[in-house]
C-alpha cells in the first residue's frame, strides 16, 4: 500500500500552498518537449482528419494553418502567464486570481470533466484497437481495465515515470508521421510504389480546385480541427513539477509553431498530393488510406499501433491532469479537502484515483449500454476543453493590463502583439463554436453546455453559503 502524506505548506484558509504546492520538480528539458509535442498530435490527426479531408478537401490544409497560427497565439498568451507565477492547476488558479472565485471553481471543475470524458473514450478506443489482433478471443472490457489500471498505477508511482511514459508514446506518434512525409517525399521525388503514377503536387488543385466544397466546407471543419488540438495546453499543467519552468517552458512553447507546420500541414500536403482528396473517406485513417494507395498493406498495422499509443498517450494525460486539478481546487477550498493528499512521491493520491474510478465507470457504461446519451456525453468533450483556452486568453489580457499599469510585475516571456492577438484567438473561437450549432452532429455539445454550467453554479452558491467566510470565495486583491 502506497503510504500518504498530507500536504503540510497548505493554508488554513484554504487559499494556494506556497513553495510549489508540494510536487516534486521532477520532469525535466526532455519530457516536457515530449510532453507539448504529444499534446499536438492525437487520434483527431490519425482518425479524424479522414472526415474533415472528405469535407473540405485540400483546403483542409489552410484549416489547419490558420488554426494552428490561433494554437500559438494561445500558448504566448499561457507562456506569458506561466512566467508570471508557475503553478501546477494554472488554468484555474489564474481565472481566480483575474476573474474571481468562481471563475477559477468552474475552470478546476471544467477542466476536469473534459479530461475524465476524454479518458473514458480514448481507454475504450485503445480496447477496440487491440481487437483488430486479437478479434473477439479476449474482452473488450479486460482492455479497457488493463489500460486504465496500468496507466493508473503508473501515475501514482512518479510523476517522473508519467513523463516517460509520455515520452516514448510521443516518440511514436512523432516517428510515424515523420516516417509518413519521408515516404511520400520518396514517391513524388523518386516515384516508388503504386502510388507512383498519380502523385503530384497538382493533386492539391486539379480535383476540383484548392477548395472543391466550397468555403463553407472548409468552415465546417474547424470543429473537427479544433478537436485535434485540444490538451496542447496540457504543457501548462506541468508547471508545478518541472525541474526548470522559467527556461523549459518557453522552449515548448516556442515550438509550437514548427510542430503545427511539421506534423499537421506538412503531413496534410504530402499525403493529399501523394493520394487525391476524392479517395478518402469518413472514418477511415488518412495514414491507412495512403498506405493502402501505396500498395503498402502493413501500413494497416502500423497505423493502428499508432492510433493505440495516441489513445493511451491521452488517457495517460488525462489520469496526470484531473489529479492536479483537484488537488488546485482542494487547496483553495473549492473541493474536498482530501483531494489535497499527495504520496511520498509527489503525486495526488485521492484525485487520480477518484478520476480513475470514473473513467473504469464510463467504460463500463460504454460496453453495456452504448448508445446516443454516452454519445452525448462524448461530445462535450471538444466544447469543455476550449473553455480553457479562453480562460487563458481572457486572465492572460488581465494581467497583461495590470502588468502595463505595474500593478504586477511583467512577465519575462511576453506573448507576441497582445492584446490583439488574444482578442484574435478569442473570435476564433467564437467562430468554432457557430459552426458547431450549424452542424447537427455537434449541436448537442452547445445544448450541454449551460446545463454544467448552471450545476457549477448551484454548486458554488451552497458552497458559498455553506462558508461564506473562507477566503476560496473572495477575490483577490
Amino acid at each position: 500500500m502506497t503510504s500518504v502524506q498530507v500536504e503540510t505548506n497548505d493554508r488554513p484558509d484554504g487559499g494556494e500552498a506556497a513553495g510549489g504546492e508540494g510536487y516534486h520538480r521532477t520532469l525535466g528539458a526532455r519530457q516536457i518537449q515530449m510532453i507539448a509535442i504529444g499534446g499536438a498530435i492525437g487520434t483527431g490527426l490519425f482518425l479524424g482528419a479522414g472526415k474533415a479531408i472528405s469535407k473540405a478537401g485540400p483546403s483542409l490544409i489552410l484549416a489547419y494553418a490558420i488554426a494552428g497560427l490561433v494554437i500559438f497565439f494561445i500558448m504566448r498568451a499561457l507562456g506569458e502567464l506561466l512566467m508570471y507565477r508557475p503553478v501546477a492547476g494554472s488554468f484555474s488558479d489564474y481565472a481566480r486570481e483575474f476573474l474571481g472565485p468562481f471563475w477559477g471553481y468552474a475552470t478546476g471543475w471544467t477542466y476536469w470533466l473534459f479530461w475524465v470524458v476524454t479518458g473514458i473514450t480514448e481507454v475504450t478506443a485503445a480496447a477496440k484497437y487491440m481487437a483488430y489482433w486479437t478479434g473477439d478471443s479476449f474482452p473488450q472490457w479486460a482492455y479497457a481495465l488493463i489500460f486504465t489500471v496500468v496507466l493508473y498505477a503508473a501515475n501514482l508511482i512518479s510523476v517522473k515515470l508519467f513523463g516517460e511514459l509520455e515520452f516514448w508514446f510521443s516518440m511514436v506518434k512523432v516517428t510515424a508521421i515523420v516516417g509518413m512525409i519521408l515516404i511520400c517525399a520518396g514517391i513524388l521525388t523518386v516515384g516508388f510504389s503504386d502510388a507512383a503514377e498519380t502523385a503530384s503536387v497538382a493533386n492539391l488543385w486539379n480535383d476540383g480546385g484548392f477548395f472543391p466544397k466550397g468555403i463553407g466546407g472548409t468552415l465546417m471543419t474547424l470543429q473537427i480541427v479544433v478537436f485535434a488540438f485540444l490538451a496542447v495546453e496540457l504543457v501548462g499543467v506541468t508547471a508545478g513539477e518541472s525541474k526548470d519552468p522559467e527556461k523549459t517552458l518557453p522552449k515548448a512553447i516556442n515550438t509550437v509553431p514548427w510542430r503545427i507546420a511539421v506534423f499537421y500541414v506538412g503531413a496534410l500536403i504530402m499525403i493529399l498530393s501523394v493520394v487525391p482528396w476524392s479517395h478518402f473517406q469518413p472514418g477511415v485513417s488518412p495514414f491507412v488510406a495512403a498506405f493502402e494507395r501505396m500498395g503498402l498493406g502493413v501500413g494497416a498495422a502500423i497505423v493502428n499501433f499508432v492510433v493505440l499509443t495516441a489513445a493511451l498517450s491521452s488517457c495517460n494525460s488525462g489520469m496526470y491532469s484531473t489529479g492536479r486539478m483537484l488537488r488546485d481546487l482542494a487547496l483553495n477550498g473549492q473541493g474536498p479537502k482530501f483531494f489535497t493528499r499527495l504520496t511520498r512521491n509527489g503525486t495526488p493520491l485521492a484525485g487520480t484515483t477518484f478520476s480513475a474510478s470514473l473513467m473504469l465507470a464510463g467504460v463500463w457504461i460504454n460496453y453495456v449500454a452504448p448508445g446516443k446519451a454516452f454519445d452525448y456525453v462524448v461530445s462535450f468533450a471538444t466544447i469543455s476543453g476550449m473553455w480553457a483556452w479562453v480562460m487563458i486568453l481572457v486572465c492572460q489580457i488581465r494581467y497583461r493590463a495590470k502588468a502595463d499599469r505595474g500593478e504586477l510585475p511583467a512577465s519575462p516571456f511576453k506573448a507576441p502583439g497582445s492584446p490583439w492577438t488574444s482578442w484574435f484567438a478569442l473570435a476564433f473561437i467564437a467562430m468554432v463554436i457557430v459552426m458547431m450549432g450549424a452542424d447537427k452532429d455537434a449541436r448537442i455539445s452547445l445544448y450541454c453546455a449551460p446545463l454544467w454550467g448552471a450545476l457549477l453554479g448551484v454548486t458554488y452558491l451552497v458552497l458559498k453559503s455553506r462558508n461564506p467566510q473562507n477566503a476560496a470565495f473572495a477575490k483577490r486583491s
